[in-house]
C-alpha cells in the first residue's frame, strides 16, 4: 500500500479503501510498461454523516496486462454506489504548480478508464479524478448530475481561483454539460468527446445502427439469463450472415468503452443503459441554453455508432464560449485510439490555464519531441519546395551557413526583429531549424485573430489552422505578454511591420512598415536582452502578386468583404497614421512561379546587457531602434545580392542534384 499527498478531499467524496486485486489482461488499454502496477485512488460519494478526512490512499493493483483489470474490479463492486478514482500513473514529479483540477466522466460503459493511455502527460498538468459507475447501478441521470455537482462544488470553495476541467467522453458529455448548465458561476471547462446531447431516441437510435438492437433485446425471455457476451455473439453472428458491416462496427464502438463488461452484464442492464442515454440526452438538451463554459468540442469523422460531427457542429451553434475540432479518420472511442493526443490537443487550442484567464506565458507547456515532429510534417512541403538556406552571422562579424551564430537556448532573452514575407511563408522554416538544430523554442509574437474570433461563424479562416503556431509557442502581441516572454529569458520572434508587411501591396517586396517609435528597444534593454536583426528573401521567385490590396478596393463586393474582416479581426496600431496603421485583412492573389529558394540571414547581434541606464533616454532608443532596422534591410539586400550566385536557385536544379546525392542530402549553395 502506497500513500501519497494530494488536495484534501471534498466532503462529498470521502475516502474508501478496495480490496486488491491481481488481474491479467492486454496492453491495448495501458500504453505503459507492462510489468508495471495498476493503482486506483478510491473516493467514494456518501452522505456526510461517513466522511473521512484522512490523506487518500494509493491501491496497487499489480498487473501484467490491463484489458482485464476493470471486469475483475467490477465483479468485487457490482453493487458499490458511483465514485471517484485518481490513477497513480497520473502522478508526476513535474507537475505544474497550482494544476486545476480534472474530472474525467466516462462513456456509458462507467469504467473511468478511457483517459487511461493519457494519464501520465495528462498527470502533468492537472490533478485527475475518473468517475466509475459501476455496471450494475441503476442511479438515475438526474442524481449522476448532483453527485458530479457536489464535488464541483466543493472542489470549487477550496480553491475558487482555478479553473475546474469536466472532460467528457459521450455520455459523459452529458453530464459534463448538465453540470455546467446548473453552475454558471463556477470557473468550468468543458472538453466533450463524441456528445450524444441531442435527443438520442430521435437522432442517435434513428441516424445509427442501434436501432435493430432495441427490439431484440426487449423481446428477449428474462427466463433466459443470457449475459451479454452470449447476446454479443448471437447478434455479431446476425450481422455477419446478413453482411451489415455497419452494426458490427457499431458494436465494436460501443464496447470499447466497455472494456471486460460483455462478461459481467446481462441483458437488463443494457436496456437500462440505453435508456438512461436517452434520458441523459433529454435532460441536457433542455438545459444547452444555459451553459456559458468555455468548451472544446471533439468531433470524430469516422464514428460508426453516433453522427458525432453533426452532433459537434450543433452545440459549436449552440454554445457562445466553444470551439471545435474534427478528427475526420478517428471512430466513437477518440480518446482511446491510439494516434490521439489529448494534451497535443489542449495545447494546440490554448485550453489550458491554471487560473481564470490563460497566460500565455507561464501555461504554456513546449513541445514533445514527437509533437514537433508532428508539426514540422504539417508544414514540410514548404522546405520541400523552398530548399531554405541558413545564414548566420559570428561575433567577428563573419556569415556562415547554418544556425552557430545564433544565441543558445540558455543566453536568453534574445528577440529576433526581421523581414515579414508575403503571408508569412518563412515562419515555418525559420521556427523548425532553429529548434531542431539547435534546440531553441522560438516564440513568435503573433495577431490575436489566430487565438480567437471576434465572431462565431465571421468570414475569417478558423483558427484551428494555427493549433500548429500555438503549439510551437505562438503568444498574441501585447506588452504585457513582451514583457512577460523577456522576464522568462525566452527566445522572441518579433516583427514590426505586422500584418501591413506580410500583406504588402505590388511592387513592395522587401520593403519595411516599422512604426517610427521604438516600440521594443527600451523594453528588450530593461532585461539586457541580445537583438539579432534578420532579412529572408524569396517570396519573388514563388510567386507574383497579380491581385492586391488596392486591386480589391476597387471592387465594391471585395471592398465591403475586406471591411467586414477587419471588423471581424482585433484592431492592432488604430491610433496610428500612415500606411503601418493599415492593418485591413483581405487575401491578395498570386500567380505561382516555378520555385525558388528561401534564403535567411542573421545578421550581428546587438548588445544591450549594460546599457539600461542608457537606453532609458528615447533618443538613445530611437537610434538604437534605427541601427536594428538598417541591420534588417543590409540583411534583405546582401541575400538579393549573393542569390544571383547560386546554381541551385531553381527547384529544377535541386531535383537534378537530390537524384544524383540522394534525398537526403544538403544542397550546396553560395559562398557566404
Amino acid at each position: 500500500m502506497a500513500m501519497a499527498t494530494t488536495r484534501n478531499l471534498s466532503s462529498y467524496s470521502p475516502f474508501l479503501v478496495l480490496p486488491t486485486t491481481t488481474t491479467a489482461a492486454s496492453p491495448a488499454m495501458f500504453q505503459s510498461n507492462p510489468n508495471t502496477s495498476i493503482s486506483i485512488r478510491a473516493l467514494l460519494t456518501t452522505p456526510p454523516a461517513s466522511i473521512s478526512h484522512s490523506r487518500p490512499q494509493i491501491l496497487n493493483i499489480p498487473a501484467k496486462t490491463n484489458q482485464l483489470l476493470y471486469l475483475e474490479h467490477s465483479k468485487h463492486t457490482q453493487r458499490e454506489p458511483p465514485r471517484w478514482f485518481s490513477p497513480l500513473d497520473s502522478f508526476s514529479s513535474s507537475r505544474l504548480p497550482n494544476s486545476p483540477l480534472l474530472l474525467y466522466l466516462p462513456g456509458i460503459g462507467g469504467s473511468g478508464l478511457g483517459l487511461s493511455s493519457h494519464h501520465p502527460r495528462l498527470g502533468e498538468m492537472f490533478d485527475i479524478w475518473c468517475l466509475h459507475i459501476p455496471a450494475t447501478d441503476r442511479t438515475p441521470f438526474p442524481e449522476l448530475v448532483k453527485l458530479v455537482e457536489s464535488t464541483v462544488k466543493s472542489e470549487h470553495c477550496q480553491s475558487p481561483e482555478r479553473p475546474l476541467y469536466l472532460v467528457g467522453q459521450s455520455f459523459g458529455a452529458c453530464l459534463a454539460l448538465s453540470v455546467a448548465a446548473r453552475n454558471p458561476e463556477i470557473d468550468i471547462l468543458l472538453v466533450l468527446a463524441n456528445s450524444v446531447s441531442v435527443s438520442f431516441v430521435a437522432t442517435c437510435f434513428n441516424g445509427s445502427q442501434f436501432r435493430p438492437l432495441i427490439p431484440l433485446l426487449e423481446a428477449m425471455p428474462k427466463e433466459l439469463g443470457a449475459s451479454l457476451h452470449d447476446m454479443l455473439n448471437l447478434i455479431t453472428g446476425m450481422a455477419t450472415q446478413q453482411r451489415d458491416t455497419g452494426l458490427s462496427e457499431a458494436l465494436v464502438a460501443m464496447f470499447s468503452d466497455l472494456p471486460g463488461l460483455a462478461e459481467v452484464l446481462s441483458v437488463e442492464t443494457l436496456v437500462w443503459k440505453l435508456k438512461l442515454l436517452d434520458s441523459a440526452c433529454s435532460y441536457t438538451n433542455s438545459r444547452l441554453h444555459a451553459v456559458k463554459a468555455q468548451t472544446l468540442i471533439l468531433s470524430s469523422g469516422k464514428d460508426q455508432l453516433l453522427p458525432s460531427r453533426q452532433e459537434g457542429q450543433r452545440l459549436h451553434r449552440l454554445l457562445p464560449k466553444s470551439d471545435i475540432r474534427i478528427f475526420e479518420d478517428s471512430g466513437h472511442v477518440l480518446f482511446m485510439e491510439q494516434d490521439h493526443d489529448l494534451v497535443t490537443t489542449l495545447k494546440g487550442t490554448s485550453f489550458y490555464r491554471r487560473t481564470r484567464n490563460v497566460d500565455y506565458v507561464l501555461d504554456y507547456l513546449p513541445p514533445t519531441p514527437y509533437e514537433f515532429q508532428k508539426a514540422r510534417e504539417s508544414h514540410r512541403f514548404v522546405e520541400a519546395a523552398f530548399s531554405p538556406v541558413m545564414l548566420s552571422t559570428l561575433e567577428n562579424g563573419k556569415i556562415v551557413r547554418g544556425l552557430s551564430g545564433i544565441p543558445s537556448k540558455d543566453e536568453g532573452p534574445v528577440l529576433f526583429v526581421g523581414y515579414h514575407m508575403m503571408l508569412g511563408l518563412e515562419l515555418a522554416p525559420l521556427i523548425a531549424r532553429i529548434f531542431s538544430e539547435r534546440g531553441v523554442l522560438v516564440r513568435g509574437v503573433a495577431h490575436p485573430m489566430i487565438f480567437k474570433k471576434q465572431k462565431q461563424g465571421g468570414r475569417l479562416p478558423d483558427i484551428s489552422q494555427y493549433d500548429t503556431y500555438r503549439l510551437m509557442g505562438a503568444v498574441p502581441v501585447s506588452p504585457t505578454n513582451l514583457f512577460k516572454l523577456f522576464k522568462t529569458n525566452s527566445h522572441i520572434l518579433l516583427y514590426p511591420g505586422g500584418m501591413r508587411e506580410a500583406l504588402h501591396r505590388k511592387g513592395e517586396e522587401y520593403q519595411l512598415f516599422w512604426p517610427d517609435q521604438s516600440e521594443f528597444v527600451r523594453m528588450a534593454a530593461m532585461f539586457g536582452a541580445k537583438i539579432i536583426p534578420f532579412g529572408v528573401v524569396g517570396e519573388d521567385d514563388i510567386g507574383e502578386l497579380i491581385f492586391d490590396y488596392e486591386d480589391q478596393m476597387k471592387i465594391p463586393y471585395l471592398r465591403q468583404f475586406i471591411q467586414e474582416l477587419t471588423d471581424e479581426a482585433v484592431q492592432l496600431r488604430s491610433n496610428v497614421e500612415g500606411e503601418v496603421g493599415n492593418q485591413d485583412v483581405h487575401f491578395p492573389v498570386m500567380r505561382p512561379k516555378l520555385p525558388g529558394r528561401f534564403y535567411y540571414l542573421f545578421g550581428n547581434p546587438i548588445e544591450t546587457q549594460g546599457r539600461q541606464q542608457e537606453l532609458r533616454n528615447r533618443d538613445k532608443a530611437h537610434e538604437l531602434y534605427v541601427e536594428v532596422k538598417s541591420e534588417v534591410e543590409r540583411c534583405l539586400s546582401y541575400l538579393k545580392e549573393k542569390r544571383r550566385n547560386d546554381p541551385y536557385r531553381s527547384i529544377l536544379s535541386r531535383l537534378v542534384y537530390q537524384l544524383t546525392h540522394g534525398p537526403e542530402s544538403e544542397i550546396p549553395t553560395f559562398e557566404p
